[in-house]
């Protein structure tokens, strides 16, 4: 796997008079080939400057900008036209022509490529039945919902057979219901299409539904950066755990208010081993008892993963015994007290 995005030490300052904002600082971010990588932050946190330097879109103030091996920041305008072609953006707000259907605002990129009428139906028709439009195809935009209108961005996004594909806050205007099928059909075009996938949002739920790996930004700087289990389980910075604190099924074991002669320990387990035995066959071995405090079992886009809040009881040299296997197994131990 390959970088097919980097962003290396990206600045971006805006001015107005004598006055200056920073909106990016000292940004460096890869987006490995053929995965979905989030941006996630609060509102002026700079995610949308980031996404919109990708295609240059807004050009850094300094930094450089490659995708798919070219660098962007060397190119002309002319040069620079061609080859965002290949980069997809879809639009939290749609962005579609009112006055057109369903299908001509599909085919409207198509208009500059070198396809005669006869290929750019047959690639409207494609998209359309992958999105799951062709139904609604001579409807205009007043006529859809939310949701279909998106439908309709991603699949003009898509015309031109891009091998990236922006998303910028593309589910923040829907409802949960229609942000769940929006997801799962991005999911479904990285899994069957092979695009990678650069999304920002400011909902946690997004970056845990879908992304492989995540950044977290504040303040115009990347703050925390990682595969998207380790930085939702074991977050770091202060504004990330704010974040991972909007997902109800994550322990907080400050409001639990733990009252133990025992040893209390957290557990994480993710994979294969949150259908399995682990801590009870541990510590059978053991002269040790347990304690099950609370407890969870969720899913990170195609992994289960979980939290295990557990009281130890027993002298310290059996604890010690379970604390050690269970690491040895791989699972995530943090002794609370």
């Amino acid at each position: 796997m390959f970088d097919l995005i980097e962003l290396a030490g990206v600045n971006k300052v805006y001015r107005a008079g004598a006055s200056e904002v920073q909106a990016l600082i000292d940004v460096n971010v890869t987006v490995n080939k053929g995965e979905i990588f989030g941006v996630i932050g609060h509102s002026g946190a700079g995610k949308s400057t980031l996404l919109r330097c990708v295609n240059l879109l807004e050009r850094p103030s300094e930094g450089r900008v490659t995708v798919g091996g070219t660098e962007l920041t060397s190119l002309g305008e002319k040069e620079l036209q061609s080859r965002r072609q290949k980069i997809g953006m879809i639009f939290q707000h749609f962005n579609l022509l009112t006055t057109a259907t369903v299908r001509d605002n599909v085919a409207f990129p198509l208009k500059i490529s070198s396809l005669t009428k006869k290929e750019v139906k047959a690639r409207v028709d494609e998209l359309l039945e992958l999105v799951g439009l062709r139904d609604h195809q001579h409807k205009y935009p007043a006529q859809l919902s939310g949701g279909q209108k998106q439908r309709v961005g991603i699949a003009r996004a898509l015309a031109n057979h891009p091998d990236v594909l922006l998303c910028d806050e593309a589910t923040s205007a829907l409802d949960p219901h229609t942000t769940e099928s929006i997801l799962e059909l991005l999911k479904d075009i990285n899994s069957k299409l092979g695009i990678t996938i650069l999304l920002i949002t400011h909902e946690m739920n997004v970056i845990r539904s879908i992304c492989d790996r995540v950044a977290v930004m504040d303040q115009g700087r990347v703050i925390e950066m990682g595969d998207v289990l380790s930085v939702f389980l074991n977050p770091q910075h202060p504004t990330t755990k704010g974040f991972v604190s909007q997902v109800t099924d994550m322990i907080d074991t400050e409001a639990l208010g733990i009252r133990s002669e025992g040893r209390v320990v957290r557990i994480n387990y993710m994979g294969n081993t949150a259908y399995e035995p682990v801590l009870f066959e541990t510590v059978r071995s053991t002269a040790a008892t347990f304690v099950i405090l609370q407890g969870t079992v969720s899913r990170m886009k195609d992994t289960p993963y979980g939290q295990l809040i557990v009281e130890l009881r027993g002298e310290r040299k059996d604890t010690d015994h379970i604390i050690s296997e269970l690491r040895q197994q791989g699972l995530d131990v943090t002794i609370i007290q």
